[in-house]
């Protein structure tokens, strides 16, 4: 089957835009060939000052020269129209894209905006559609009006003196050669590269800078800018490189192209060894004239190939989104009976390779509070995303109620888990709002409830808008114990009898952890609680901890018995009641 071409998807996303889009093409080729015009009256001009008869019909050269100041601006007008379509045709296309994007992403599972990373996302959505948006409005007119330039050029070089005009276009020809050479497929390739180099430099120095105070305050600086300046060394050598690598054909390239004079020049004397005519040397002026103008319209021809792949590029990174597929949905949904929730077999692979769950099974009965704790980067967290469908295991089965969360629709599932993570994400709206979203339909007075119920009350009462208090630019901003005590009211209004807190504590201060562990113990009574946390007295009084290291269950008991065995457990608890013992003590 036929790949599509970019150009071509761009229309489908135009719908009935895209006549737009035509529209301008053929008015900015209309532009360009009516800004060729006025070099006719010139012509005319140049004529009659060079005549041999020694008389000037002024009332003739005052015409020629408004009917050109005319052409040029009409040549303007129609180019201003042309843009006008484009720009038309390009916002609905970058609005589609936007849009189509965005609901693609509401189907993906959420484990998919995890794993690209929201700032990738954002920067997908707003600038690659922003590339194509240029492309449409700017760059596609603009060159057809660059390849309508030439063929009205060919025209008015040929009429004149065609032994001028076929002269003037061999640097044409040996420039477009070698043009063709620099913006082939390796072109395509080395823009990739670049804009890769320009991510990983970009990259470093924003966390270069936001770990400023950090760094000056351990005396680090050399040592973290040692990893910022490797990118910009790795992006320096690879401009350098490519740089050198273009110098020679681009110096032929501008050779060629602005060699038109020498050619003229060279074939004027040669057509000259027998006299010269008037009509030649106004031939000869003519040309002279309007040449420069074939240097610019390849040179325009030349970075518009190059803007192309900038588009191919940014449609290559938006295909990440929407081809991405979202989670099968069941034909025929089943709801679950109860709030057990089991797993029987667990493995998942984040890259079909490495395995980082490892045939976990555990059950964990409607009511009970289990936890999980072990080292970092032993699959905790993506357990709990597993149990919420972040993703689907490659083997094995999670049953909530004796359902496999894969024949649960989307909604029930959402209905019966909710979850509290770490890095909790408010988004520009109000407190209400905000605290809405876990259930649209719920009454003003049932946001309060939960309010009330998540310790937030203090918060609302600070702000003089109360629960109207938009957050986020242009409103308040919460820290992160108060971002996580409204996450937990959106729990509270969800009401889902099974809860996964994600280390819901890690980012609270002493006097919002307190808060917290309330609304937590509240919100827990009567639920099916999946925890996992690293402060272990969290999890002292939990009906069952697993211990998971390694994408495995190490050890499996109460706080008490996973003492006794003086295992991974034991160690970890020892070690974490020494560090809450510690304090600074001034030597005598």
């Amino acid at each position: 089957m036929k790949k599509q071409s970019n150009l071509s998807r761009l229309m489908s996303w135009a719908g009935k835009y895209r006549f737009f889009t035509y529209a301008s093409w053929c008015l900015s080729a209309v532009s360009a060939l009516l800004a060729l015009v006025p070099f006719w009256y010139i012509w005319q001009i140049v004529r009659d000052v060079l005549s041999s008869s020694g008389i000037i019909n002024r009332e003739h050269l005052s015409r020629c020269g408004w009917m050109a100041v005319a052409f040029a601006v009409l040549s303007v007008l129609v180019y201003i129209a042309a843009l006008m379509c484009s720009h038309i045709a390009a916002f609905r296309v970058a609005t589609n894209l936007r849009l189509e994007m965005v609901h693609r992403l509401a189907a993906l599972p959420l484990g998919f905006a995890e794993s690209v990373g929201s700032g990738k996302l954002r920067k997908i959505i707003n600038d690659s559609s922003g590339a194509t948006e240029t492309y449409l409005a700017h760059q596609l007119p603009d060159k057809a009006g660059a390849i309508a330039t030439p063929l009205g050029l060919l025209v008015l070089l040929l009429v004149f003196d065609w032994r001028l005009g076929l002269l003037s276009l061999v640097p044409v020809a040996l420039g477009f050669l070698i043009m063709m050479s620099m913006t082939g497929k390796g072109m395509a390739e080395k823009m990739r590269e670049y804009q890769n180099a320009l991510d990983a430099m970009s990259n470093e120095a924003v966390e270069y800078v936001r770990g400023v105070p950090v760094v000056k305050t351990f005396g680090q600086t050399v040592f973290s800018f040692k990893k910022f300046k490797g990118s910009i060394d790795n992006y320096s050598k690879w401009v350098i490189a490519y740089t050198k690598q273009l110098r020679l054909p681009m110096l032929f390239y501008t050779a060629a192209i602005n060699s038109v004079f020498a050619f003229l020049i060279a074939g004027a004397l040669f057509l000259t060894r027998n006299g010269v005519t008037d009509l030649f040397l106004l031939n000869l002026i003519f040309y002279i004239i309007i040449t420069p103008v074939i240097s610019l319209t390849l040179t325009r021809i030349m970075f518009m190939s190059e803007n192309g792949m900038i588009v191919a590029d940014a449609l290559s990174r938006i295909d990440r989104i929407l081809t991405a597929e979202p989670l099968p949905e069941p034909a025929r949904p089943q709801a679950p009976t109860s709030a057990v929730l089991t797993l029987q077999d667990v493995h998942f692979s984040y890259d079909g390779e490495n395995e980082v769950i490892k045939g976990v099974s555990l059950s964990v009965k409607a009511g009970q509070t289990v936890a999980l704790v072990g080292p970092s980067g032993g699959g905790k967290s993506t357990l709990a995303g597993l149990v919420a469908r972040f993703f689907d295991p490659q083997q094995g089965s999670i049953c909530v109620g004796g359902v496999d969360l894969r024949q649960m629709s989307k909604e029930e599932r959402m209905n019966t888990v909710s979850f509290v993570f770490q890095n909790s994400r408010l988004i520009k709206a109000s407190i209400l709002d905000n605290i809405r979203m876990s259930r649209p339909d719920a009454t003003d007075e049932e946001v309060m409830r939960a309010i009330a119920s998540a310790q937030c009350m203090d918060i609302i009462e600070k702000f003089p808008d109360g629960v109207h208090t938009v957050l986020g630019s242009g409103g308040v901003y919460l820290s992160g114990g108060e971002m996580q005590r409204i996450a937990i009211a959106r729990a509270f209004l969800k009401n889902a009898p099974i809860l996964i807190l994600d280390e819901a504590t890690a980012w609270a201060d002493p006097d919002h952890e307190v808060k917290i562990q309330q609304a937590l113990s509240e919100l827990a009574k009567g639920k099916t609680v999946l925890m996992i946390a690293h402060r272990l007295s969290t999890v002292e009084n939990a009906d069952c901890i697993y211990v998971i290291a390694d994408g495995e269950i190490q050890e499996s008991g109460t706080c008490r018995k996973l003492c006794e065995q003086g295992g991974l457990f034991a160690k970890m608890w020892n070690n974490y009641k020494t560090s809450a013992q510690w304090k600074v003590e001034k030597e005598c």
